[in-house]
């Protein structure tokens, strides 16, 4: 692994470049033998990151008109909170004495 060291024509080109507003990607591949990352750490330490906003998205967007609804709305029953549990099921107390009437016990079965 090779180590970068910032000499100072780097940096100022580093800065010209970022003032510029170039992307990191880019000024990376403008130095040469730098990677972006390397590029991003560099302006972060030197405190660069504060970089005028162009024109184009400081001002807002104008909202496109939305199209008319052709879909009548339908109302539906409000319901908060968790409702998975929310039906209540029909609960056997009794077990129907005719269904076990063939079952074979554990100790008389054969496998």
């Amino acid at each position: 692994m090779t180590v970068l060291t910032w000499s100072d024509d780097r940096v100022e080109q580093l800065k010209k470049l970022w003032e510029a507003g170039l992307s990191a990607s880019q000024i990376a591949a403008e130095l040469g033998n730098v990677t972006r990352n390397a590029v991003i750490g560099k302006v972060h330490r030197l405190g660069l990151s504060g970089r005028a906003k162009s024109p184009s998205s400081a001002a807002p967007r104008p909202r496109k008109a939305r199209a008319p609804q052709h879909m009548m709305r339908v109302s539906r029953p409000a319901s908060r909170g968790n409702t998975a549990l929310a039906h209540a099921f029909e609960v056997e107390l009794e077990p129907d004495p005719i269904a076990y009437d063939n079952v074979v016990p554990m100790s008389q079965r054969l496998s």
